[in-house]
């Protein structure tokens, strides 16, 4: 985008916008403006179709890449995270009392309230947008996404997190248990507090476990997956 002028006669100077590209001239190699667009005089220019004009061309950048070019050099982009998910995860955590319920378990055994509830809702939340290992997890919170109160953890602190939830879990539960049902005002029967280590077993008769065998299952009876 360039501006050029011209001074009329009265001395009153025009201003007009162009987009514009330097070619190199065929015989001399000097550089020579190529206009592509002329907008027209700079004071009637739409200023919304310029925002839009830089809005298409900014969706096939990075979005680092489309602030800095939009913001001037004076911007440094040190990190980029996404928010939107984990965000509106944590509103609903919060309604929900979760975050509460383990505060208040973690209390109860003197350990980190705040730093076991940022853990647990970091593994969940990873759980719901990228599912991963624990591992994983403590790279996506560092690296990928922005959560409130928690810059990231080791794989240790998720392991313990874990500990801490298969100990406290009956009063986590029970806590949440009555919190929805006030909420919703529902008639609750059941809390799922995850099914990752569930496993169930059946007694067959031979022949079966065997058909099921063959079928892609073991022979102790393990469905066909």
């Amino acid at each position: 985008m360039r501006e050029t002028r011209r001074t009329n006669r009265d001395g009153s100077v025009v201003r007009y916008l162009q987009l514009a590209h330097n070619e190199r001239h065929p015989v001399t190699g000097s550089p020579v403006a190529k206009v592509i667009h002329n907008f027209g005089r700079a004071e009637t220019v739409d200023r919304a179709a310029l925002r839009r004009l830089v809005t298409s061309i900014s969706r096939f950048l990075d979005p680092a890449d489309a602030v800095t070019a939009t913001a001037g050099s004076d911007v440094e982009i040190v990190d980029v995270r996404r928010l939107g998910a984990t965000w509106t995860l944590g509103r609903l955590w919060e309604r929900l009392g979760v975050g509460a319920a383990v505060h208040r378990a973690a209390a109860g055994r003197r350990l980190d309230g705040t730093l076991l509830e940022r853990v647990v809702f970091a593994l969940v939340a990873q759980r719901a947008c990228e599912p991963a290992s624990k591992l994983a997890a403590t790279t996506w919170v560092a690296e990928r996404v922005f959560l409130e109160g928690c810059p990231g953890f080791s794989d240790d602190a998720a392991y313990g997190a874990m500990d801490f939830l298969l100990e406290a879990l009956d009063e986590v539960a029970s806590e949440i248990f009555w919190s929805v049902a006030q909420l919703l005002n529902l008639d609750v029967d059941i809390v799922f507090a995850g099914t990752t280590p569930a496993c169930w077993e059946m007694e067959v008769a031979a022949g079966l476990a065997e058909t099921a065998g063959r079928d892609g299952g073991s022979e102790q009876g393990e469905p066909p997956a």
